[in-house]
């Protein structure tokens, strides 16, 4: 298993330990350079939420693996966790239907995350 997978399975692993709900996963390395995969999930309240992002946190330090930056915390709508070429969105349902970012990026990859 290569890195990138490890990533995106620690991350997977970390969202479904805390019952995240449609983990979405998107290479979007061909049409962006603002990274190359998008995580995108929700969780169902604001205290969830926070321990949705900081399960993730916690699971990617024991591998060395830090945020470059987490925004959004405190507010729990829409926490961004940047990990370079990793960006982790964790939504509350009503966020996570405004922006729509699985249609917004769309001409990324969808990645199953059975298949990682």
């Amino acid at each position: 298993m290569n890195t990138t997978n490890i990533i995106l399975k620690t991350i997977v692993d970390a969202l479904e330990d805390k019952k995240a709900e449609n983990i979405q996963l998107i290479d979007i390395s061909e049409v962006s350079t603002v990274a190359d995969y998008f995580v995108i999930t929700n969780g169902t309240n604001m205290s969830q939420i926070q321990a949705l992002s900081d399960h993730v946190q916690e699971k990617l330090a024991l591998s060395g693996i830090h945020p470059r930056s987490i925004e959004g915390y405190n507010t729990a709508n829409w926490i961004l966790m940047d990990y370079n070429d990793f960006l982790v969105h964790i939504f509350d349902k009503e966020s996570r239907g405004f922006y729509d970012l699985e249609r917004m990026w769309r001409d990324g990859k969808v990645i199953v995350p059975e298949s990682i």
